[in-house]
């Protein structure tokens, strides 16, 4: 619809129609137009569509997403989860329906929690909901998208609200919340973007899933009317999905705060438009500050569990940043590959511990890479080792979780991080790592960064316990004490 000038020529050959009839008829050409506007609008409540039906409303696929891929299922998964972790919202629609099984071919990899992460990971993407184009219709909806395609991610994110609610209605309260804790990893792999979601999410302010609260499918889902806030007895809404991310303003807060320390500028003024958005938000400050440095993702890698291949799970999310990227560049020359060779053979890639990455062979190298998800292409990156040493933690190795710990204490191929040092000594020294319980000793006799507070009696504690497991330093210093206190008791 042209909104351009028009020609005067073609004023005066309108003004040359035949009669009553002509202007009769143009004045049904307009009835017409406006009814086809008002179709596509917002006019008394209805929906822009008349039914739900997919291929009417939904938006077109490519073949390469919706073709028969029985032969190429593990290619396609894996193509479609890079996509999603970089926030593609149709990528992320489609995993939601791969692992619902919609289709018969994808019943093996049927799994209703993946399910809900991708369909709850599309809702809270804004690429599903920022209109592209949008007109002012007078009385015939007010401003409404003008685009076919803001219409049918509309339509797209009306169904994935449907199926969500359902698959979390069915669910027992640990699997709403394995679905919450994946969401909240995956989008902290995506920096700054990632954390402004996760407050969103969290934002009373904002829809159940971040998006405008006066988005229509936010106001469906909540079962509002369009034209104020009570709810429609008609309106059922969607309760499971609406509450699996509880609003309140200490997590809002949080991941705000979150998302200014990876230095993104555009997230320092929506912390303070944050905090001026309501009264009392700026009471937070101190105690988000002190939780910050705390806070550690749900998962330390995706998924939590080593699986035995890349279908149906594979941690798509990659490094970002000069911190990461120098990190990673300290493997090479100050991780020791022995570590790396340790980690592979706890998971079972080797029989033997490599001792440098020339002692595996090609096939070891793609059956790691497959255990990851990663492309097979027989040569071990810098990722590739530390996805090594975090997966054989994840999966219990107490010597994997000791250097992954340091790793992070070192901002050795990851950057540095203390609260999560701080999370993998704790697990080690609970398997019973003397080194990890000596490292917790210097923790709490230190009081690290606001991750372990001065404690001298646990330090102590710690410092016995890592001696009577026979560890060097601490022994040591064991001894000297003891020496010290035999003396003292002579003297009398």
């Amino acid at each position: 619809m042209s909104e351009g000038r028009s020609n005067p020529e073609d004023r005066s050959r309108f003004s040359r129609g035949r009669g009553p009839v002509a202007i009769a008829a143009v004045a049904g050409v307009l009835a017409l137009t406006a009814l086809g506007m008002a179709s596509c609008g917002d006019r008394g409540g209805m929906r822009f569509w008349q039914r739900n039906d997919a291929a009417s409303n939904a938006c077109p696929r490519p073949a390469s997403l919706t073709g028969s891929e029985f032969n190429a299922q593990e290619t396609g998964l894996r193509a479609l989860r890079r996509a999603a972790f970089r926030g593609d919202f149709f990528a992320q629609l489609e995993l939601g329906a791969r692992y619902a099984a919609v289709r018969a071919t994808d019943k093996n990899i049927e799994d209703p929690i993946e399910s809900a992460t991708w369909y709850a990971m599309a809702l809270a993407n804004d690429e599903g909901y920022a209109p592209i184009n949008r007109v002012d219709r007078g009385g015939f909806g007010g401003w409404r998208p003008l685009s076919r395609y803001d219409d049918c991610r509309a339509y797209e994110r009306h169904m994935a609200y449907q199926r969500l609610d359902r698959q979390l209605g069915q669910m027992t309260r640990e699997e709403q919340e394995a679905v919450r804790d994946r969401v909240i990893y995956i989008l902290s792999t995506q920096d700054a973007y990632g954390y402004r979601t996760l407050a969103r999410l969290h934002d009373g302010l904002y829809g159940p899933f971040g998006e405008p609260e006066d988005n229509r499918e936010a106001r469906e889902a909540w079962g509002r009317n369009l034209a104020g806030n009570s709810r429609d007895r008609n309106r059922r809404g969607y309760w499971a999905a609406t509450n699996l991310f509880q609003r309140n303003d200490v997590d809002a807060y949080l991941y705000n705060y979150l998302a200014v320390q990876t230095g993104d500028v555009g997230a320092y003024v929506l912390l303070k438009d944050f905090e001026r958005s309501a009264p009392s938000r700026d009471q937070y400050q101190r105690f988000v500050e002190a939780k910050a440095r705390q806070w550690t993702p749900p998962f330390e890698f995706y998924p939590n569990t080593a699986p035995q291949s890349g279908v149906p799970f594979s941690d798509e999310s990659r490094p970002r940043g000069d911190a990461y990227e120098y990190a990673l560049g300290r493997m090479g020359g100050e991780l020791p590959f022995v570590h790396v060779g340790r980690a592979l053979r706890y998971l079972g890639v080797t029989d033997t511990v490599a001792q440098r990455p020339e002692d595996l062979s090609k096939r070891q190298i793609e059956t790691l890479e497959a255990m990851l998800g990663h492309p097979m292409e027989g040569r071990l990156s810098y990722l590739e080792r530390v996805r090594a040493i975090q997966m054989a933690a994840i999966n219990g190795s107490s010597e994997a979780q000791l250097v992954l710990a340091v790793m992070y204490a070192e901002g050795v191929g990851l950057p540095a991080d203390y609260a999560r040092a701080f999370k993998w000594f704790e697990e080690a020294a609970r398997q019973g790592s003397p080194e990890a319980k000596f490292a917790m000793s210097s923790y709490f006799a230190l009081g690290v960064a606001g991750v372990a507070d001065q404690d001298k009696a646990q330090a102590v504690a710690f410092r016995i316990d890592s001696a009577l497991s026979g560890f060097g330093p601490s022994a040591g210093r064991l001894q000297a004490v003891l020496a010290q206190v035999s003396r003292s008791q002579q003297r009398r």
